[in-house]
């Protein structure tokens, strides 16, 4: 079986805590697009945890985890990332590298600062798309040339005579030497890598990075990511055919968030996002994973979702945060759009005031709860299979209505 876990909004819908419980019955889970720009959150008996490259399957004993191909991965996070979850226990014995994804080097991340000084679209300055636009230039390294250094010193060398003169672009023999020591033993061939675990019948759980708006293709350009969230680009990434997805896992928060500039029809108040953003303190407040910054926040808006069902074919929905809107007294759904704009068309339902905190049967959840998850239903034309009640891994109620 092949499941593709794809966020069905603007990011931050809450994949990681879902992979982490998703990878429960999974052989192989493989993060197929992004970079560090991100993190997905998971809390578990290990601890807290925002994860940056590595799959959030690194925590199921005896599964698989590949760093994959779409991936642009910069070496000095991985090793962090690895010698963090080492230091705490978890065994990382089983985590692999696609040879083929590209790498990103300092000075990508010296380029990303100072064109976000002039373009103000709002990245993390972590030298993702600069990474990516190499890559579409065919002049990046990929994650294989740490295997022949000379040939990695290569490329940086055409990077710096083509590249903007008050721009370090030297990287030292010592740096380049520690990266292919601790990189290299976790190579693999991707393309076979994972054929084999599709092939033979075992469970493959890919892992996406933000959500369906920020797709460099198909969200809110320009104010998206640098490569394909959609669950196709699994297949693109993975060298295997699309045809053996066979289960698509959209994951919705109970509401809509976003980070940096953008369009956003159904952005809240601050004084209608208060009671949702929490103070930061708590690991599911509303800032983000890797910048820290608050995420603007807004009613769920069913259009995205709709759109979100068109471009990835979703096989059922994951709502996440339900437990957020313990005591708000009026929900708004956005059920349209005025015609010929973005304004939103929203639908007034009675919140509730019981606690859904840690809740994992459905029937115990509120009825104006349960009302509005089947609204959702009805309105996507998808079952909600999974509702996230809190932010801890067995914090779920699945829905086997």
């Amino acid at each position: 079986m092949v499941t593709v876990v794809v966020g069905a909004q603007f990011g931050d819908e809450g994949k990681g805590k879902m992979v982490d419980y998703l990878a429960a019955d999974a052989d192989l889970v493989v993060r197929y697009q992004g970079g560090d720009n991100a993190g997905h959150t998971v809390i578990n008996s290990y601890g807290v945890f925002k994860m940056h490259l590595i799959p959030c399957g690194i925590f199921t004993p005896g599964a698989s985890n590949l760093v994959g191909t779409g991936t642009v991965v910069n070496p000095d996070v991985l090793i962090s990332e690895i010698d963090m979850l080492k230091e705490l226990g978890v065994d990382v014995s089983k985590l692999y590298l696609s040879d083929k994804a590209h790498l990103i080097l300092p000075y990508h991340v010296e380029l990303d600062v100072a064109i976000e000084k002039a373009s103000g679209i709002g990245t993390t300055k972590r030298g993702i798309g600069q990474a990516y636009a190499y890559k579409m230039l065919r002049k990046n390294p990929r994650a294989e040339d740490l295997r022949d250094l000379d040939v990695l010193k290569e490329y940086i060398s055409q990077a710096k005579s083509a590249g903007l003169a008050n721009l370090n672009y030297d990287v030292p023999d010592e740096k380049l030497r520690y990266w292919q020591e601790r990189l290299v033993p976790l190579l693999v061939d991707p393309v076979e890598f994972v054929n084999d675990y599709i092939d033979s019948g075992k469970h493959v759980l890919f892992e996406g990075q933000l959500g369906v708006m920020k797709d460099i293709d198909l969200g809110t350009y320009p104010y998206v990511t640098s490569s394909n969230p959609v669950a196709a680009y699994a297949a693109v990434s993975g060298g295997f055919p699309v045809s053996k997805i066979t289960r698509v896992a959209g994951v919705a928060k109970a509401f809509s968030s976003d980070v940096g500039d953008g369009p956003f029809p159904t952005e809240m108040t601050d004084d209608e996002a208060a009671p949702l953003r929490g103070d930061g303190s708590q690991p599911d407040d509303e800032f983000g994973a890797r910048t820290g910054r608050s995420r603007r926040l807004g009613w769920l808006d069913l259009e995205v979702l709709r759109y979100a069902h068109k471009v990835n074919g979703l096989t059922e929905l994951i709502l996440t945060k339900l437990d957020k809107l313990d005591g708000v007294e009026q929900l708004k759904v956005c059920t349209s759009y005025v015609k010929g704009s973005s304004f939103p068309i929203y639908k007034m339902m009675p919140g509730w005031t019981e606690s859904t905190k840690g809740i994992k049967d459905y029937d115990k959840l509120p009825a104006n709860a349960k009302a509005y998850i089947e609204l959702i239903e009805k309105q996507v034309g998808v079952k909600v299979r999974y509702i996230g009640t809190g932010p801890a891994r067995d914090d779920v109620v699945s829905v086997s209505r």
